[in-house]
């Protein structure tokens, strides 16, 4: 029985990963890549914390850590059909849960906010893509199907199907109709909320500066 599951788990990594990287090019790649094999010692991992084996289960979660540049505390619940897309960097906290489908990219941190106990990392609801370097902490909720931006800071609830970026990060987009647009994973056309607020920053010095320029003509 067992054996089947890992062969269902291998299967359905292959999937996922010839799916969602346009990158490979054989089926044998899938086997270098960190995603795969961080996700395989957390399958071991997590079987061992759960049968109260703590200590032995954190000695292989820091060998795989090792092995792979991502590190997924053993308490960590993970959903199936999970990428973590190149995951140099990615950190998942104990009481963190993530669902089935989510895409994860490098430099992705779910933490938490302090030192409180009990739940404290975030939940992650199914289809969410949470772009490069972003940074979601504490007991919060991301809602299925949103999108974070590359380097967002979330430090709150998001409704599902929005688009979250900046810092702290804001809901930009609720409801995009551009489901395409989503399954295709194309985060580098998030929108920018940081070039908006620079531009009404400027527009308002110009502004103050002609107000100037009348009080000294």
């Amino acid at each position: 029985m067992k054996f089947m599951r890992i062969r269902q788990f291998i299967r359905e990594q292959i999937r996922v990963i010839k799916q969602r990287d346009p990158s490979i090019k054989r089926t044998a790649e899938v086997f270098l890549y960190p995603s795969f094999r961080a996700l395989c010692y957390h399958k071991i991992t997590h079987r061992l914390y759960r049968s109260g084996h703590f200590f032995a289960a954190r000695i292989l979660a820091v060998h795989a850590t090792r092995r792979t540049g991502i590190e997924i505390h053993p308490g960590a619940v993970i959903g199936e059909g999970v990428f973590i897309d190149h995951g140099m960097g990615v950190v998942i906290g104990e009481t963190a849960i993530v669902g089935h489908n989510v895409t994860i990219y490098q430099g992705v941190t779910l933490g938490g906010t302090g030192k409180d106990r009990g739940k404290r990392h975030p939940t992650i609801e199914n289809n969410v893509m949470i772009s490069a370097g972003a940074k979601i902490l504490g007991n919060i909720r991301i809602g299925s199907n949103a999108k974070i931006g590359a380097g967002s800071v979330v430090l709150k609830d998001v409704p599902p199907r929005a688009t979250v970026v900046g810092v702290p990060g804001k809901v930009v987009k609720i409801d995009d109709r551009r489901i395409d647009h989503f399954r295709k994973l194309d985060h580098g056309n998030l929108p920018d909320i940081n070039y908006k607020n620079y531009c009404a920053l400027c527009e308002r010095l110009k502004v103050l500066e002609e107000k100037i320029d009348d009080k000294n003509s």
